[in-house]
């Protein structure tokens, strides 16, 4: 069975990982030994990147925090290498001399030593004429770099047992160990990243340790969840829902490379006390009732929290716990005061997806006859969405601020007032604000400044999520809607992917409230709490000792699910002292029962 590019990837981070340590579990404790594993992998890391990665106070780092640097530390590629050597090619005869190039690297950017540019020229300078052919450089760094991978890759996979240690089942596909899942209830199909084993008494123990202490401080639980209820019957809507005081903001979960999910953080001040109506639900842009946005199964949640945005610290309120169809709901009673609304999605159900190196790239631009340029109908539609995500409001014009929060997810820019005040010069605005068309108006504008270049356009594509056939994959626009009974409160976006850490503080917390904690047999101090709630079952991990604890996760019995780790096995370190979230879990198919059967048992420290 074909891997997925996930599971590519991990098993090249695990083989070179593990081409310079015994195991996968096993720290850095040096910069040097993240550069040779990072050498290992086929990247080429300078010296600031290992600063970055690096920090002064930094002690050590793990596997996973080793995968996160992988994802972005990309190759050199020889082309851009190849570029870069030809500007400094005056000549333009293939070759720099020793004392151009020591010039160069010595006096500019990040400067390297005199010794570090005679190595280079050991390497290349194969006449020993004093000059360097950076064509065979370039192939030579190419080649360096796949025989290190393709080594670390002949190595585990020539150590059955180390590959079975590391990897668990997840990776071990051959047809008479797995089987195939249903599909999420999407118009797209998501990437098979978690697969289901069958339940042989081998395949269980495989992935499991060993040693007889490890199988004592196992913990099992088991929990089968029915074909999918999307109606809530704990929650009845408000009879006067209607004359009740309402407001509403749109938002968007953005998937980062590294897998995070980031959105928009909002305000909500309320000046009275009064009782509050809360609901999230995907915002489905599809003009066609029966074809649905294929984001529409993404679960989402809205946590509230007191305290300031700029602090880690808060104290959670309440969440949006109950469910109906798309949305999720909370009740109650809420005091005078400011709150922050927190939106969440697990990640089971938006994660990176398998990129098909066969689909054709869109067109976003064309000339007229007359050698104008003009945007596609294609690209006009993925912008019209975009204008929609973006218009946080709902009013079908774009604020300033609204703009400056666009602007800061694709560009990291904001636009001044005297920018701004020349957009609505030159682009059609209504109420001194930028309709649709302006909005339409101004990226043909910078597609005219790039003489139609589109590469600045996809950069703006990609980071609202958009894939290269112009649909939007690694997104999930909602709706947030606010209803209060004897107070009219006012909502408003202050953040956008900040505060992850008080997010994760408030999930942890829901979840720690709501469940029951059990501790692993033999370590009393390490607590496992697992949450059933209306669509997904989450778990914490509570480490109470004074030591680093790691804990095996087995979810390989598990049936119709998806977990947010991508994984059915992998490994949780928990620093001494400390909480941590697991994982969330949810079916694969809401409309077929599901079973959550999950193993949590200590690893021996090495």
């Amino acid at each position: 069975m074909q891997r997925s590019e996930e599971e590519r990837f991990y098993m090249k981070c695990r083989a070179a990982y593990l081409s310079v340590f015994r195991s996968s579990l096993v720290n850095m404790t040096s910069k040097d030994q993240l550069c040779i594993v990072l050498q290992q992998a086929g990247r080429n890391p300078s010296q600031n990147a290992l600063d970055k990665y690096w920090p002064p106070g930094t002690k050590k780092l793990n596997f996973d925090d080793f995968c996160e640097i992988l994802k972005k530390e990309r190759p050199a590629e020889p082309d851009q290498l190849m570029r870069i050597f030809k500007k400094f090619d005056v000549n333009c005869d293939g070759y720099i001399s020793h004392e151009e190039l020591s010039r160069i690297l010595t006096s500019s950017g990040e400067k390297m030593s005199r010794k570090e540019v005679d190595e280079i020229f050991s390497l290349a300078d194969v006449n020993k004429d004093g000059k360097l052919d950076y064509a065979e450089f370039c192939r030579l760094l190419e080649s360096t770099a796949e025989q290190c991978q393709t080594a670390a890759l002949k190595k585990l996979e020539a150590d059955a047992k180390l590959k079975r240690q590391n990897f668990g089942n997840q990776l071990d596909n051959s047809p008479q160990s797995s089987e195939s899942q249903p599909e999420l209830p999407t118009s797209e199909t998501q990437p098979r990243t978690e697969l289901e084993t069958t339940q042989r008494k081998d395949s269980r123990l495989s992935s499991r340790p060993s040693s007889a202490r490890s199988r004592r401080s196992s913990l099992s639980t088991a929990i089968t969840m029915g074909a999918g209820s999307t109606k809530s019957g704990r929650l009845v809507e408000p009879k006067s829902l209607q004359d009740w005081h309402h407001t509403l903001m749109r938002g968007c979960f953005y998937l980062e490379e590294d897998g995070t999910i980031v959105s928009l953080q909002y305000r909500l001040v309320i000046p009275e006390t009064t009782s509050v109506y809360l609901t999230i639900w995907p915002l489905n842009l599809s003009p066609i009732p029966e074809k649905p946005s294929p984001w529409m199964c993404v679960d989402t949640a809205l946590y509230v929290v007191t305290g300031n945005e700029t602090k880690e610290d808060s104290n959670l309120v309440c969440f949006t716990e109950l469910r109906d169809k798309e949305r999720f709901l909370w009740r109650g009673e809420l005091s005078a005061g400011s709150y922050l609304l927190l939106p969440f999605t697990t990640g089971c159900r938006l994660m990176k997806r398998t990129r098909k190196t066969s689909t054709k790239t869109a067109q976003l631009v064309n000339r007229t006859q007359s050698g104008e340029l003009e945007l596609t109908k294609e690209f006009k539609a993925a912008l019209s969405d975009i204008f929609e995500v973006i218009d946080l409001d709902g009013s079908g014009l774009l604020s300033l601020e609204e703009y400056n929060f666009f602007e800061q997810r694709t560009s990291g820019e904001k636009c001044d007032e005297d920018a701004w005040a020349i957009c609505k010069e030159n682009f059609d605005t209504k109420n001194n604000e930028l309709t649709r068309q302006g909005f339409l108006e101004l990226n043909l504008m910078e597609a005219n400044d790039r003489e139609g270049d589109p590469r600045d356009l996809w950069l703006t594509l990609e980071a609202m999520g958009y894939n290269h056939s112009l649909e939007m994959v690694e997104a999930c626009p909602f709706v947030i809607e606010v209803y209060c009974e004897d107070a009219k409160a006012t909502l408003q976006a202050v953040h956008l992917d900040s505060g992850i850490k008080m997010l994760n503080s408030a999930v942890q917390r829901s979840i720690t409230s709501k469940a029951e904690a059990r501790s692993l047999k033999g370590h009393e101090n390490v607590l496992i709490y697992t949450y059933k709630g209306e669509s997904r079952i989450s778990s914490v991990v509570a480490n109470k000792s004074n030591q680093k604890m790691t804990v095996h996760i087995n979810n390989e019995q598990s049936k119709n699910c998806v977990s947010s780790r991508g994984m059915s096995v992998f490994a949780v370190e928990v620093p001494a002292r400390t909480k941590m979230v697991c994982q969330h879990v949810m079916a694969l198919n809401d409309q077929q029962e599901w079973t959550y059967n999950c193993v949590e048992t200590i690893i021996p420290s090495l």
